[in-house]
């Protein structure tokens, strides 16, 4: 049986940023819903405020599809954008931890013909003969 703990090591995204291109699990911090641009200082505690983990990859550049250029920022598979805790964003990565690599492996993905060895590894499965 393959062993499936893994430990977590969570540093400050104010003190250290991960490698460019990078897949991290960052805990986002914000309110939702958002603020609008619209609205007054008076009315910036509207919404409810959320800390959550979410997989992301750290980026040095990263171009929106709008064109806008970013740097030293997390980018879900959404595309959304989120700048480190301290810089102006409405949603900041407070944390970053590296994401566990696969099931008895050592990477964090596999692909082609590569998947069927690397899952009857990590189910401790014989080759099929």
């Amino acid at each position: 049986m393959t062993k499936l703990n893994t430990v977590v090591t969570w540093i400050d995204a104010r003190e250290r940023l991960p490698r460019s291109g990078t897949p991290v699990a960052a805990a986002i911090t914000g309110r939702y819903p958002a603020d609008s641009a619209a609205e007054s200082e008076a009315d910036a505690a509207l919404g409810e405020e959320f800390w959550l983990v979410r997989p992301m990859v750290f980026t040095t550049l990263h171009w929106s599809e709008d064109g806008a250029e970013h740097r030293d920022c997390f980018v879900d598979s959404d595309g959304v954008v989120r700048l480190p805790y301290g810089l102006t964003s409405a949603e900041t990565v407070t944390h970053w931890a590296e994401l566990p690599t696969l099931p008895g492996g050592v990477t964090h993905g596999v692909l082609g013909e590569d998947v069927q060895p690397a899952l009857r590894n990590a189910w401790g499965a014989r080759p099929l003969t």
